[in-house]
Parts: structure tokens; C-alpha cells; sequence
């Protein structure tokens, strides 16, 4: 009898090519290189920000694809060498969960949370193909509290992310980033939401309790974690000051912090609990300068 479990999650971000200085002096981490060393849990690496922020191998893990240039076809030992969860919008539903290729991921109201269990086998799996990790792999984190996000043992013995205790899937007849073709199919499938419950259309982010201080964090360009524009790291203790100040509209951060307006942690500031999709709609939009890390 398979035994499942879900495996708990610690993720500690170290500075990874950045050169670090005491509070009032800059930051020299380069713009595209965000701080995000990893740490191994259970076999897994799990690292903060998006596979692109993070330089991820091209045409490997949610990026691989077949001989008919889609993911099912693509070779398993490629496919599963990296995972990314992120929080983001596809369709109607807000916030959703969407893979590295911005394909988004669902759940099934048949399979358990508490204990997890999915329950998708077989032809299901084809058109449902769960999302897949094996020992050593990598998963990226945006967006996604890391307490949220474990594994379970599947029946054929292969390892599955879930959220919130549920087994996530991708859904076969979705193409492209934004499709939600799977939404309320057969009234058992659904978006995954951030916490692991079902994506609403507009559905509003679960309250979270508070996190611990952060050591590192990653800053986007772009809101909502966005690889289309650039992405720096920053790590440390105490104030550091961020290498291109006032061009951040998005956070992704292991814990709680403190940002603020000018360098040497100086202005106007804002303490934040973990990831911020959207630093707008707290009126703190392009004007990072320097990060307090507690």
C-alpha cells in the first residue's frame, strides 16, 4: 500500500554572485542575476523567483517540449528537472497558478488534501498530466507561500507537487498562457489557487500568517513577477541598497522585510509579509531604493 505524504518545505535563500556590504554601501548584484542561491529539502531544491529570474537551463523543465513541440511529448528526464509555481491571472480567474511556460495549473475535486492523494491515474493522467518532480529538482517559487507547497507519492510511484495539500495538474487542451479551458470541467476540475483552494474569477488572496524576516528577495521590473522585463537580487543582513533603485513593481521574498524609498534605508518605507505581486496597489510602485532585511 502507498503511503503518501506530504513533505515539509524550508527554503533559505543565500546571495549567489553578489557582493555584499554593510548598510550605505551599493549593492553591486547585476540587474538580471537575482540572489537566490538554493537549499536541498527531501531531495528537492526550492528557490524564490521565476525559472527566467533564476537563469534556468532553455527547453528544460516546464520550458521542454516533444516532437510535436508540446509538452507531453517532451522527454521526462528533461521535463522534471525543474518546477515553477507562480502566482499570476490567465483568463478570468485571479490569482491562478501557472507553470514556467504560463500554462495553468488545476486541481480535482476527487483527489484529498489532508491526506494528500490524487486520484487521476491512467487515461485521466493523459489528459491531466500531473506536474512531476523527482529528487534533485528545482522548484521556483513566485508569488507561492512556501509553507503551501509539498509533494505526494502517486500510484505508479512518481513524485507530484501539490498545494495546500492538493495534487496539481496541467490540462491537456491548454496551449498557451491565459488558457483556462479546464475551469469547471466535468464540475471537478479547477484553477489552483496560491493557497491551494479553487481560483475564482477575481478571488481574493487568503490572509497568510505572519512569515519570518527574509534574508533575500527578488525584484522585478515588471508586476506580477514578470519575466518580460528585468529582475535583480538582493541579500544580506540589514539595510542593503538595491543596485537600480526606483524601477521595482514587484517582490518575491522568503519572509517579511522592510523597503524603502531612498538609499541607506532612508524615506519613506513599507514592510511587507513575503511576496508582493503588485507594489502599485500598495503606492510603493518604482520607488525601492534600499531593503532592511530583519
Amino acid at each position: 500500500m502507498l503511503r503518501n505524504r506530504v513533505l515539509p518545505i524550508a527554503v533559505l535563500v543565500t546571495a549567489g554572485a553578489l557582493s555584499l556590504a554593510a548598510c550605505g554601501t551599493q549593492n553591486t548584484a547585476l540587474p538580471t542575476e537575482p540572489a537566490a542561491a538554493e537549499q536541498v529539502s527531501e531531495g528537492l531544491s526550492f528557490l524564490a523567483g521565476t525559472a527566467k529570474a533564476n537563469n534556468a537551463q532553455p527547453k528544460t523543465g516546464d520550458w521542454a517540449t516533444g516532437s510535436d513541440g508540446t509538452a507531453g511529448t517532451a522527454d521526462q528526464n528533461v521535463a522534471r528537472k525543474w518546477a515553477q509555481l507562480k502566482a499570476s491571472k490567465a483568463g478570468n480567474l485571479d490569482p491562478v497558478v501557472v507553470n514556467g511556460a504560463g500554462l495553468t495549473l488545476y486541481r480535482f475535486d476527487k483527489d484529498t488534501a489532508k491526506p494528500s492523494k490524487s486520484t487521476c491515474n491512467g487515461e485521466c493522467a493523459k489528459t491531466w498530466p500531473p506536474v512531476l518532480v523527482t529528487p534533485g529538482s528545482k522548484v521556483f517559487l513566485a508569488g507561492i507561500r512556501k509553507s503551501a507547497v509539498g509533494t505526494v507519492k502517486r500510484d505508479d510511484g512518481t513524485l507530484q507537487l501539490t498545494l495546500g495539500g492538493w495534487p496539481a495538474y496541467r490540462f491537456a487542451k491548454d496551449t498557451k498562457p491565459g488558457d483556462t479551458l479546464g475551469q469547471g470541467v466535468g464540475g471537478t476540475w479547477f484553477g489552483l489557487a496560491p493557497d491551494g483552494q479553487k481560483a475564482q474569477n477575481g478571488q481574493p488572496e487568503e490572509t497568510a500568517p505572519p512569515q519570518k524576516p527574509a534574508s533575500s528577495a527578488v525584484l522585478f521590473d515588471g508586476k506580477n513577477f514578470s519575466d518580460d522585463e528585468p529582475s535583480q537580487g538582493l541579500a544580506g543582513k540589514g539595510c542593503q541598497n538595491v543596485a537600480r533603485p526606483d524601477v521595482t513593481s514587484s517582490v518575491s521574498a522568503s519572509g517579511s522585510l522592510k523597503l524603502w524609498s531612498e538609499k541607506d534605508c532612508k524615506g519613506k518605507s513599507l514592510v511587507i509579509d513575503g511576496d508582493v505581486k503588485d507594489l502599485a496597489k500598495l503606492k510603493f510602485d518604482d520607488t525601492i531604493s534600499s531593503v532592511f532585511f530583519g
